[in-house]
């Protein structure tokens, strides 16, 4: 059986182009990963951050990390 990762927040850009994704890990491990969507495919993410394999013992620890790595994030509120 394959494990997957649980999303725990979705944070996207306004205008819904960009995403970052923190999770959890089966192991109990928090990531984050940025994920950008295609204008010519607009039901499809892609991973471009090349974060998804940082791991933080916290979630809230992922989310100040995420805010320090990904420019945009780091701007919102």
């Amino acid at each position: 059986m394959a494990h997957e990762n649980k999303v725990m927040q979705s944070i996207n850009t306004p205008d819904g182009g960009r995403c970052v994704d923190i999770f959890l890990r089966p192991d109990k491990t928090y990531g984050f990963e940025e994920f950008r969507r295609d204008v010519e495919d607009p039901s499809a993410w892609f991973p471009i951050g090349g974060h998804i394999s940082k791991s933080f013992d916290t979630e809230q620890e992922a989310v100040d990390q995420a805010r320090a790595a990904v420019s945009w994030f780091g701007d919102l509120p």
